[in-house]
């Protein structure tokens, strides 16, 4: 946007919202060979949760790990033979441990191995040999998701707390131009990102056109 075309409170206020933190991201693809027996005869699952301590609150750094096996649902998404599996920390990583650093660094590469061990150690708690298992890793950090994300300081999104703050609503200063995301109602995640684009997109004829979808689902009983 040229400069001068915003008020300026309207941009301080947009500037002053806080964040979230950022991610470390670890991706695998590994052998689905005796799985089951390395397992302990127990079925894989498609998503896991590890807490490493309830005391601490999921919101403490390096305690909450979520992992993702999405080839559990869809094949396709890895070789046969194979599977796919993403964990995350889900935004409790500084982003200024690792603010300033070189990515082509020995000082970057040792760090991503000290702060992804942690998922390997959750993940290993599903699956015991996934170390010796592993055809493909790719670990990210926030640096990864500020580049190839675009977000500032790596952040998962603006931190709004429920019962105190509310989404801002897609409209500016601006005729007819709207905002849509995780910024704006209502919120952080892909299925709320993609309700903030309809809310978008349907705004011409204002939020009233929600009601008649809800009574085209009510008609199809969905």
């Amino acid at each position: 946007m040229p400069p001068d075309a915003l008020p300026a409170a309207w941009k301080e206020e947009k500037e002053q919202s806080n964040e979230c933190p950022s991610f470390m991201h670890l991706h695998l693809g590994f052998s689905a060979e005796g799985l089951k027996e390395a397992m302990g005869g127990k079925e894989l699952l498609c998503h896991y949760m590890v807490v490493n301590d309830w005391d601490c609150g999921v919101d403490a750094q390096q305690n909450l790990v979520l992992i993702s096996i999405p080839s559990m649902l869809d094949p396709s998404l890895a070789p046969d033979g194979m599977h796919a599996l993403h964990a995350y920390t889900p935004a409790t990583e500084p982003y200024d441990l690792w603010k300033g650093l070189d990515r082509k660094s020995p000082e970057y590469a040792a760090l991503k191995l000290e702060r992804s061990e942690v998922l390997w150690k959750a993940i290993e708690r599903v699956i015991p040999d996934i170390r010796q298992r592993q055809d493909v890793v790719q670990v990210g950090t926030p640096l990864t998701h500020e580049r190839f994300l675009r977000r500032h300081r790596g952040t998962y999104g603006p931190a709004v707390v429920a019962g105190t703050d509310i989404f801002p609503t897609c409209h500016t200063p601006i005729k007819n131009l709207k905002l849509c995301g995780d910024s704006v109602f209502p919120g952080i995640g892909m299925p709320a990102v993609a309700a903030s684009g309809m809310v978008a997109a349907n705004t011409g004829m204002g939020l009233e056109s929600l009601k008649m979808h809800n009574d085209m689902l009510d008609e199809l009983k969905i």
